[in-house]
């Protein structure tokens, strides 16, 4: 069956969209992962614009993490102050992301920016995840170094910053400067490429600020909602890029399919749920990769010019 998107101005098959939401539905009820990063690189393989897939993607993002941090809210396992120092630098980079994008998008560069933009990010993340996965395995497997406990956190430079305040939920007392500037580089991703970015954040927030991992997941899915519809609505105005017909059905696919991965990922190791993840996370960067080297069956398009 054969739907008419509007913005994106093309015809796709509903079942198709109902099971790319669906498959990453799977993923993100397995792996714990939103999908964002993986959600729009599939949208461009279906030949969705790469700014209609940005714009969506990010606005499935909201309901997606609404589900999730509600249930950190129940836990006791959000921080809100540290959210909320987040949320303000993550607010501004979202601004600043959506004017770039208006602006790369009139030039016609777009669809290369965030191209490249994932084949960096994807093969930065995948590679580590992969690596991390593999050394996790085989510590499991060695009865001599499954006692070890791994130090995640040090004092270093950034705790001599200036402007501290206390975060008591994460038992932290620093500087609000360095959650700033994460919160900032986490919008700047959101507005170009219809991620939460979590898969940065949550690193960040570990090893560089030293929050403890148990308020990590929902602090960072506290900023996410707003973050994510922040740039939904600018990118709305702004670019006039977001497909809600194809944002229903994605949601949808994705619903059903995050119930489906929650029941497999309770039943499979941790570990190899990783190496899994990282896996598709690099065939998904070496896909896009490969686009951008091999040369285009058509040189030239046409398309409008701005008057």
């Amino acid at each position: 069956m054969q739907i008419y998107l509007p913005i994106a101005e093309v015809s796709v098959n509903a079942f198709l969209l109902l099971g790319l939401g669906g498959m990453v539905g799977v993923l993100s009820g397995m792996f714990g992962v939103g999908g964002g990063f993986l959600m729009t690189p599939l949208l461009f393989f279906i030949g969705i614009p790469p700014a209609v897939a940005v714009a969506t993607g990010a606005n499935q993002i909201v309901a997606s993490s609404l589900s999730g941090v509600l249930a950190h809210f129940k836990r006791k396992t959000v921080d809100l102050r540290m959210g909320t120092v987040l949320l303000g630098g993550g607010l501004v980079g979202a601004a600043v992301g959506v004017q770039v994008f208006a602006m790369l998008k009139a030039m016609g560069q777009v669809e290369l920016l965030v191209k490249l933009c994932y084949v960096v990010f994807l093969g930065i993340i995948g590679g580590l995840m992969f690596i991390e996965s593999l050394r996790a395995l085989m510590r499991a497997r060695d009865p001599s170094r499954r006692g070890r406990v791994i130090k995640r956190h040090q004092h270093i430079w950034v705790h001599n910053l200036p402007l501290k305040m206390k975060f008591r939920t994460s038992g932290l007392y620093i500087s609000a400067i360095p959650p700033l500037i994460v919160g900032a580089f986490v919008g700047v991703l959101s507005a170009i490429m219809g991620v939460g970015g979590g898969f940065i954040m949550v690193p960040a927030m570990i090893y560089l600020l030293g929050m403890p991992t148990k308020v990590v997941v929902g602090t960072s899915l506290f900023q996410i909602i707003f973050v994510a519809a922040f740039t939904t609505l600018m990118h709305a105005t702004t670019n006039f890029s977001v497909d809600m017909a194809l944002a229903v059905f994605l949601l949808v696919g994705g619903v059903f399919g995050a119930q489906i991965g929650t029941r497999i990922g309770v039943k499979m190791q941790a570990e190899r749920l990783r190496i899994l993840l990282a896996v598709l996370v690099l065939v998904v960067c070496g896909k896009l990769a490969l686009e951008l080297l091999i040369e285009p069956a058509e040189l030239y398009s046409l398309g409008k010019v701005a008057e």
